[in-house]
């Protein structure tokens, strides 16, 4: 089994909404040995602030670092055009020489959809997420695309530009439910989120995980998928409730992202975590 890897995570919100904060985050992860960055999307209406854009902010690491794997964690596609997530990835994947991991998702901050008019009912995330994901997939692989949904159309048309990686950049699913980890085993990897939602406790034990892992891992052999490769990333924070990230990489995940968030601190405090070094 390949040794896993560390990426730090962030939270774009607040004093981190500042991509230059960001930036010279990412810049100490790659001194300190850390394998990539992972941020959220998120317009932070829910917690009363604002939030940088994952896809610009990424474009500024990748031409500020040279080994960082860039993360997305997770793009919220239920409300963003699936057509200009495409070109958004595309261009990033070229701009950092197949450096690109497309985590994507439906979106659980109801308000950044119903301050806009639109559904936030999971039901409608998830069927717009669905319809997202086919064109996505299809639109990176430069396919013609032929979509007529319930949500979403697009006919006859070839999106750009090509990303680096071939035939695409890997996708990853977040999800925390069952369901959602069955639909994560039919594409590149699965991101779950271990700590809870205020981060002040790991919500999913190692061993809540490890029975996931095994039902992700039946499911791709199920699709005959199960030599294909696949990665599994946790996100968390080290040490939280006396649990570390050696527990979850024990029970199967291949990537560790270590949570960096204002509640942990201010940017100096932050750095400071981050050149600690990975929590190997």
């Amino acid at each position: 089994m390949p040794s896993a890897r560390y990426a730090i995570d962030i939270a774009p919100l607040g004093p981190l909404s500042d991509p230059l904060a960001i930036l010279r985050l990412a810049r100490a992860a790659e001194e300190s040995g850390w394998d990539g960055i992972s941020i959220w999307d998120s317009l932070g209406l829910s917690m009363g602030t604002s939030a940088a854009d994952p896809f610009v902010t990424l474009a500024a690491v990748a031409a500020s670092t040279h080994r960082l794997r860039l993360i997305t964690s997770v793009i919220a596609i239920a409300r963003r055009r699936p057509q200009l997530v495409v070109q958004a990835a595309g261009t990033l994947d070229l701009l950092s020489a197949g450096r690109l991991v497309l985590g994507v998702g439906a979106g659980e901050d109801r308000v950044d959809f119903e301050a806009f008019g639109e559904p936030g009912a999971r039901s409608s995330r998830i069927g717009r997420m669905d319809e997202a994901l086919a064109i996505i997939d299809a639109g990176l692989r430069g396919d013609t695309l032929d979509h007529d949904g319930a949500h979403l159309r697009a006919h006859d048309v070839i999106l750009g530009p090509r990303p680096h990686r071939q035939p695409r950049p890997p996708l990853w699913l977040g999800a925390l439910r069952r369901g959602g980890v069955r639909k994560a085993a039919r594409w590149d990897g699965w991101i779950a989120v271990a700590m809870s939602e205020d981060g002040t406790s790991m919500a999913m034990s190692p061993d809540a995980f490890a029975e996931l892992v095994a039902m992700v891992h039946a499911e791709r052999e199920a699709m005959g998928l199960a030599d294909a490769p696949f990665d599994i990333a946790v996100l968390g924070l080290a040490g939280l409730d006396g649990v570390g990230a050696a527990a979850y990489i024990d029970a199967g995940a291949s990537w560790w992202l270590e949570s960096l968030s204002p509640m942990r601190g201010d940017i100096d405090e932050l750095e400071a975590i981050v050149r600690s070094g990975p929590p190997r």
